[in-house]
């Protein structure tokens, strides 16, 4: 681990303008990746902002009809949160599936939004509920948010200050998880929104998190098992390394959609 100062910031103000002067500098929350990575060497910041304890990234609130979750929230507790169960049971049910004990009690649902590695569960829970990301700037629609692998529309010294969800009429999320690190080999969040039916992909994309476009497009007629199983995902913009090739992560894919889409359905 290479040499860097320490700071732990009293204010979201503080945090951003420390980030915002000193490029090399890093936010740091739970610290589930950035840790490792400079445990391994792999990266050099000049400066660790902590931003853990920050109140202005607290907080879990239900109002007109949208579910808003502060960044630095745990997995652990939006699992475990009434309200988020309540509001959007797939949304707890994904974040009690990440990784493991110990990551949960410590990763953030901004981090991993924030970090968007191609296999996190999270990217695929906001793509697919059309959520907007909330900075210490302005406000993201999903859609324009997640720009390819480890890559998103944040700007240098910007913090994600919290995510707001806006209800789904339902939704489901069903994951292949990577059986030593609990990462999606393939995910898939499927909403049914006012807006139509979203379904986005992660673990699988080379790019990163995606949507399903012909998924979609096929649930809109009704939502049914069924109607996955007749489709086939062109396995040509999967990943593809020592765990899959990119022929068993396009079928990964179908099961995971498939599965979703019986859950919204009431199948069996």
């Amino acid at each position: 681990m290479y040499a860097f100062q320490y700071r732990k910031a009293k204010s979201l103000n503080e945090a951003g303008d420390i980030l915002g002067r000193d490029e090399e500098a890093r936010p740091l929350s739970g610290g589930m990746t950035l840790i490792p990575t400079l445990k391994q060497r792999l990266a050099q910041p000049t400066q660790l902002v902590d931003i853990a304890g920050l109140a202005e990234l607290a907080g879990v609130e239900n109002k007109n009809g949208v579910l808003t979750i502060g960044a630095a929230t745990r997995h652990a507790d939006v699992a475990a949160s009434r309200v988020v169960q309540q509001a959007i049971p797939a949304l707890a049910c994904l974040a009690a599936g990440i990784g493991d004990p110990q990551v949960r009690n410590r990763g953030t649902l901004g981090g991993s939004v924030a970090n968007n590695d191609p296999a996190a569960d999270y990217p695929s829970a906001v793509l697919a509920l059309n959520a907007k990301v909330i900075t210490n700037r302005r406000e993201i629609a999903a859609d324009d948010y997640f720009q390819g692998m480890f890559t998103t529309a944040l700007e240098p010294g910007e913090l994600i200050v919290r995510i707001a969800f806006p209800l789904p009429k339902a939704a489901a999320y069903c994951k292949f998880p990577h059986p030593a690190s609990g990462y999606a080999m393939a995910g898939v969040f499927i909403a049914d929104t006012v807006q139509g039916v979203r379904v986005a992909v992660t673990g699988a994309g080379a790019s990163g998190v995606f949507r399903w476009a012909e998924a979609e497009k096929a649930l809109a007629k009704g939502i049914s098992a069924a109607v996955i199983e007749k489709l086939t995902l062109a396995a040509d913009d999967c990943n593809e390394d020592i765990h899959g090739t990119r022929e068993y992560r396009a079928q990964l894919v179908k099961v995971m959609a498939t599965r979703a889409a019986a859950a919204l359905s009431g199948e069996k």
